[in-house]
C-alpha cells in the first residue's frame, strides 16, 4: 500500500503528499461546511464559523503535537528538532480536543458569544472530521489492534493486514470511525430537538469518551502514563465526568446561554436565550 497520493511534488525530493494529509484536510473542509451551515439555520452568519475555525485549526494542530510529544518525551529528547518534523507523523487527537475547546473557549470570552452555542456548532463538526480521518490511520497501516491468530477472523473490517509486520490486527480504526457514525447521526437527531443549547457537547464527552475508553483497550499503539494506564482511557473518564456535569448544569438550570444579540447574527433579533 502506497502511503502518498503524489511523490517528490514539484520535482523536489521527498516532498511528498500523502493520502493521510489528504483525508484530514477533506475532513476539515467538510466539518466546518456543516458546521457553518448548522449556524446559517439557526440564525448566525457563517462568518462564525469561519472566524473561528480561523484560530482553532492551527492551535489545535499544535496542541495535538504538544500532547504527542509528551507522553513520547524519549523518541525526542535526544533532538529537539524531530519535535518540528511533523510530517514525519506524531498527532494525539485529544490534544487538539482540548486545543480546539480551550480556543472556543477564548474566542467566546472575546466575543462575548454563548460558549455552549458554539461548541453545539462545534461538537458535530468534530466527530466528522474524526469519523473521516480515522481512515488516513488506515493508510499510514496505524491504530491497529491486537493480533488476530485465527484463519476464520482474517477479513475486513474486523481485522486489517498490516504489512511491515505481515500480520493481521483487529481494525480498530475503523471500529472508532463506525462507532462515531452512529454518535454523529444520533447527534444530528437531536439536535433537531434540543430546546437547549448544550446537549450536543454532552453527547460528544459522553459519547466519545466511552467509545475511545473502550477501543483504546484492543489498540497495541496506546500512550501511556504509567505502565498499565494509557493516559486517553484516563482522558475518556474525564471528559464523561465534565460531560454528565454539563448535562446536570442544563437540567438544573445553572447552566444556560444569554441571549446574543452581536455582529454575527443575520438579524437583529438576536439569539434565542437558551
Amino acid at each position: 500500500m502506497d502511503r502518498f497520493m503524489i511523490h517528490n511534488l514539484f520535482g523536489i525530493e521527498g516532498f511528498n503528499i500523502a493520502w493521510y494529509g489528504v483525508i484530514i484536510g477533506v475532513g476539515m473542509v467538510l466539518a466546518v461546511c456543516v458546521a457553518a451551515f448548522r449556524a446559517k439555520r439557526a440564525g448566525y452568519k457563517t462568518d462564525l464559523i469561519l472566524d473561528f475555525v480561523l484560530f482553532a485549526v492551527p492551535i489545535a494542530i499544535v496542541c495535538a503535537r504538544i500532547y504527542y510529544v509528551i507522553f513520547e518525551w524519549d523518541m525526542y529528547s535526544d533532538d529537539l528538532m524531530k519535535i518540528f518534523a511533523i510530517r514525519e507523523g506524531g498527532l494525539a487527537i485529544y490534544g487538539g480536543v482540548i486545543g480546539g475547546i480551550a480556543t472556543a473557549v477564548v474566542f467566546c470570552k472575546i466575543q462575548k458569544f454563548p460558549l455552549l452555542k458554539l461548541m453545539d456548532f462545534a461538537m458535530p463538526s468534530l466527530l466528522l472530521g474524526q469519523i473521516i480521518g480515522r481512515w488516513g490511520n488506515f493508510m499510514n497501516q496505524e491504530a491497529f489492534g491486537n493480533l488476530i491468530t485465527d484463519p476464520k477472523l482474517q477479513f475486513f473490517p474486523y481485522g486489517v493486514y498490516i504489512e511491515d509486520l505481515a500480520e493481521w490486527h483487529q481494525a480498530t480504526f475503523f471500529y472508532e470511525s463506525a462507532a462515531n457514525l452512529v454518535l454523529f447521526i444520533m447527534m444530528m437527531i437531536v439536535a433537531r430537538r434540543a430546546k437547549k443549547d448544550g446537549w450536543m457537547t454532552v453527547l460528544y464527552l459522553v459519547g466519545y469518551g466511552i467509545i475511545r475508553c473502550c477501543i483504546e483497550g484492543l489498540r497495541t499503539d496506546s500512550l501511556y502514563l504509567i505502565p498499565g494506564l494509557r493516559v486517553s482511557q484516563l482522558l475518556s473518564a474525564v471528559l464523561i465526568g465534565i460531560g454528565l456535569g454539563i448535562a446536570w448544569g442544563i437540567r438544573s438550570g445553572r447552566l444556560r446561554s444569554a441571549a446574543y444579540k452581536g455582529n454575527y447574527c443575520l438579524t437583529n433579533g438576536g439569539g434565542e436565550d437558551k
